[in-house]
């Protein structure tokens, strides 16, 4: 558990200290956040205003997974160092996206073609990897069984999970990115749903199958289940480390660096954690936003009539009057419930089966 501690407590330090330092130097160079024409007036204040600040956290985890493995003197494991492929694979996909913005001056980077190329690209590696590197119980980081909060009985088969993860990537990572609209938004939101995602893989720990030495519902056959939370107590710490700098009137955004970096690693931890369905449940308001886009679009297109003021959602509410932080703090609120739901039923599935 010294592990878990040290990962979170490194995070967190490295992104208080480090994330003023990298507004200086996005600010110095004048790489500023482009704001949608069309979007809420309030927002063209915020024109200017450092992005990239992905950049900060996905450092800050990657230094802490790193430090931490240095100073308990634990191996790093195959499952943690996939996920953390995914993030900074996905977070380079976005880095260049807002380098682009940037330098084009304009609010439009890679081209939707050239940025899909590159999501599935890192995607599809971490797919096809985590399928491999067996351990003594000849388990995997992943598993073609699809999964709820364990694996179910029957499997999908290498070729099917493999698109079946990339969509799951492609999915958070633009869920988490439409969400990345308001100051603070994505960024607690995330924090909410890694916390999650620490208490699994410990609880995992606690009741894996290497333990009680026969597989069953009351145990988790999961290779790498306190690697897991480990990764994702570094991604919680460096997140809120991240959000003292982040939260309204953020003083820098985190950009698509960001944004996809954490939606692959959410997918990530979903899937070596055999969570993958509940992952649905547990990042609930990404969820919630990214349908609201889909509605949008397909009733615009349908019937040519809008549903909402404009989507994505949180932007709708600010067009109905709510302040910028209103809305952020009853996002939460409901993200928090999600967390809650989801855990509960993590929980309950266990204690059903007992």
């Amino acid at each position: 558990m010294r592990q878990i501690l040290f990962s979170g407590a490194i995070g967190l330090f490295l992104t208080l200290i480090g994330t003023p330092l990298l507004i200086k130097l996005l600010a110095r160079r004048g790489y500023g956040q482009y704001i949608r024409d069309d979007g809420p007036r309030d927002h063209h204040a915020k024109r200017g205003t450092p992005t990239m600040g992905g950049i900060a956290f996905i450092l800050a985890t990657l230094v802490a997974y790193v430090v931490t493995k240095l100073v308990t003197g634990e191996p790093p494991t195959i499952s943690g160092l996939l996920v953390l492929f995914l993030m900074a694979g996905m977070g380079l996909v976005g880095f260049l996206d807002d380098y682009i913005k940037i330098v084009r001056r304009r609010s439009l980077g890679l081209r939707a073609g050239a940025k899909m190329l590159g999501q599935f690209s890192v995607g599809v590696t971490f797919a096809i990897l985590s399928l491999n590197f067996e351990d003594k119980r000849q388990l995997t980081p992943a598993s073609t069984h699809l999964s709820f909060t364990t694996d179910f009985a029957w499997t999908i088969g290498p070729v099917l999970f493999v698109l079946w993860a990339l969509f799951m990537i492609l999915a958070m990572s633009n869920g988490v990115n439409l969400t990345d609209g308001l100051d603070g938004l994505a960024t607690g939101a995330s924090v909410m749903v890694f916390g999650a995602y620490v208490f699994i893989g410990v609880w995992q720990y606690g009741q894996t199958c290497a333990e009680f030495g026969t597989a069953g519902a009351t145990c988790y056959e999961v290779r790498d289940p306190l690697d897991g939370a480990v990764v994702a107590a570094a991604l919680m710490g460096a997140l809120f480390g991240f959000l003292w700098w982040n939260t309204s009137p953020a003083k820098i955004f985190m950009g698509d660096t960001g944004s996809l970096a954490l939606g692959g690693a959410l997918a990530g931890l979903a899937i070596v954690s055999r969570t993958e369905l509940l992952l649905a449940i547990l990042g609930g308001l990404f969820v919630l936003i990214t349908m609201s886009v889909v509605i949008q679009v397909g009733s615009f297109r349908l019937t040519g009539k809008r549903v909402f003021k404009m989507a994505p959602l949180q932007h709708h509410f600010e067009l109905k009057g709510w302040s910028e932080v209103l809305v952020v703090v009853r996002f939460w609120i409901i993200q928090g419930m999600c967390v809650i739901v989801g855990i509960g039923i993590f929980y309950g599935a266990w204690v059903a089966d007992l």
